[in-house]
């Protein structure tokens, strides 16, 4: 069985990582750079950093930060938030990323995600999707522009699309869920993993390791993103791992 990765999610804001519960309300949570290297010397299998304030005009922060990561961090690192060009992938990946991520910008352009693929491998390509359950319980509609706006998209059947255009993993953040530390939504989760043939990381509601351990087995995952459980010391990488390793899952174990 492959080693289950568990993936520390960093918003950026301005430079500054912070964190919000459902999309609102920004905390600071630290400085990127440093949180970065804690969770490497942790064990982190990769990180994941969304510029939320990417702006083009402010696009030229986010690059600094991705330069400083990529200096002193020795794991794989995803960035995303308002990359709407091949171009703009090509800056990102410059900086020593391993992968970029869309997300409003698939949706609107589908396109871009076999562009990129082409130009830079599917392995490089990650598309988000923010997904939040129908009032009627009909499954669960696609948001963009960081939540804001739906788009009347089916989650799953947007997935299966992204996977069929090249995307190499599928970044699935649950927007009920998001912040709230009560779970991941593991039906969702199980949804969409049941219904493409790549990597699906689980996303929005960590609270506990034994959320993480729920949506790699029930949810199907094959990685967990993390933020509040570890950003504000609830529990460490370190420990994370432990847990799932006892439990029988297969992690990548580092020394204390």
């Amino acid at each position: 069985m492959v080693a289950r990765r568990i993936i520390p999610a960093l918003d950026i804001q301005n430079g500054r990582v912070v964190k919000c519960v459902r999309f609102l309300d920004p905390r600071d949570a630290g400085d990127p750079v440093d949180l970065a290297r804690l969770y490497d010397a942790e064990g982190a299998d990769e990180i994941v950093f969304l510029d939320i304030t990417a702006s083009h005009e402010k696009r030229a922060i986010m690059l600094e930060v991705a330069r400083r990561v990529a200096e002193q961090v020795f794991i794989p690192f995803t960035v995303g938030g308002g990359i709407r060009s091949v171009e703009d992938m090509r800056e990102i990946l410059k900086t020593g990323a391993d992968k970029i991520f869309i997300n409003t910008s698939a949706v609107q352009s589908p396109d871009l995600i076999a562009a990129g693929a082409d130009r830079f491998g599917s392995q490089c390509i990650v598309v988000a999707i923010d997904g939040k359950r129908r009032s009627d319980g009909s499954g669960w509609e696609v948001y963009i522009h960081g939540g804001r706006t739906p788009t009347g998209l089916d989650a799953v059947a947007w997935a299966e699309e992204a996977a069929r255009r090249g995307a190499g993993e599928i970044l699935l953040t649950s927007m009920d869920a998001d912040g709230t530390q009560a779970g991941y939504d593991l039906a969702l989760t199980r949804a969409v993993a049941d219904a493409v043939p790549i990597p699906v990381i689980a996303s929005g509601g960590a609270g506990s390791a034994e959320h993480i351990y729920e949506g790699v087995t029930r949810g199907g995952a094959e990685a967990a993103l993390v933020a509040s459980l570890v950003h504000y010391q609830i529990l460490s990488i370190r420990e994370i791992k432990a847990y799932l390793h006892a439990r029988g899952i297969p992690v990548r174990l580092t020394d204390p």
